[in-house]
């Protein structure tokens, strides 16, 4: 089996959609937790609120951190 690695540098736009598109799986998941724990919407929500706006400032870092790494990942062709 081969395994393929990327060839490419993600551009920080497709770093900042996959940080929204997982951070509204993680706000669904978040806010049903809580909510199915305690039966309140409103620590739900407030919940929810805090903990994605730094947890989505970390997630964009964290992506942003691994693009620089090289392991990996194959030189590119220019």
């Amino acid at each position: 089996m081969k395994i393929t690695l990327h060839e490419f540098k993600e551009h920080w736009s497709r770093s900042l959609v996959k940080t929204i598109v997982y951070r509204i799986v993680v706000l669904i998941l978040d806010f049903s937790t809580i909510y199915l724990l305690t039966k309140k919407i409103k620590i739900a929500f407030g919940f929810m609120v805090a903990s994605n706006v730094y947890t989505s400032i970390a997630y964009y870092a964290h992506e942003r951190v691994w693009n620089r790494i090289s392991w990996g990942k194959k030189k590119e062709q220019k």
